[in-house]
């Protein structure tokens, strides 16, 4: 496990062996099945989350029930808000849904906690995570509010094409619209958009970008 959690956490070489060797009998590996909801919210105190495999979504809850997107996770990406008791700038609900079937280590909120109060690296760790997670809450909320659909959608392609190394995107125009929080015929209207300027080719639960070129000038309107 040393290897696996030093590649996750930048402080590894920092700590000292009764550190590493606690960080090593509490790393708890667990696989969780796709539609699960395995965070939800201040209530439930889940701990610093690596993902080993598969994808999550992270998103808010409004009061009448509709979510948010705020980011999600990939292979080799760390979440600390699913520590939000572990840290006090943390002040809303986060809940997190499993994507695709996943693997994931956790450490303890409480064990996260005793390293954070002893090694200073670890809670500066810590910060940091939580610092690049707000930049990602505040770039959806940025999106959503001052930025039009078209590009939006052009920007969450851009991002699909980097993360899955493919202009041909197993995805449904559901999914696309809880991902970008906007309604599902929103998205189909635009697509249908996009398909007609030659930038995209649409097929049942599959999209192929033809024309990247043109997809990259639309994200920089």
């Amino acid at each position: 496990m040393d290897k696996e959690l030093s590649r996750f956490l930048t402080f590894w070489n920092l700590l000292d062996d009764t550190e590493k060797e606690l960080l090593n009998q509490n790393a708890i590996v667990k696989n969780y099945l796709k539609g699960v909801t395995m965070h939800q919210g201040s209530g439930d105190c889940l701990g610093v989350v690596l993902v080993r495999k598969g994808q999550l979504r992270t998103y808010m809850l409004s009061p009448d029930g509709r979510d948010i997107t705020l980011y999600r996770l990939f292979p080799g990406d760390v979440c600390i808000l699913s520590a939000s008791c572990v840290l006090e700038s943390i002040t809303f609900d986060v809940f997190i849904d499993v994507e695709e079937d996943s693997e994931i280590i956790t450490i303890s909120s409480a064990l996260f906690q005793q390293l954070a109060k002893q090694n200073i690296y670890v809670e500066t760790f810590g910060y940091k995570m939580a610092t690049n997670r707000f930049s990602d809450v505040m770039w959806a909320m940025q999106q959503i509010l001052f930025m039009s659909i078209d590009k939006r959608l052009a920007i969450f392609l851009s991002e699909e094409i980097k993360n899955n190394k493919s202009l041909e995107l197993k995805i449904t125009h559901e999914q696309i619209a809880k991902y970008m929080a906007t309604a599902r015929e929103v998205v189909t209207r635009m697509l249908k958009y996009f398909s007609q300027e030659g930038i995209v080719k649409l097929s049942r639960g599959k999209i192929t970008i033809i024309d990247e070129t043109k997809l990259k000038k639309l994200t920089l309107k």
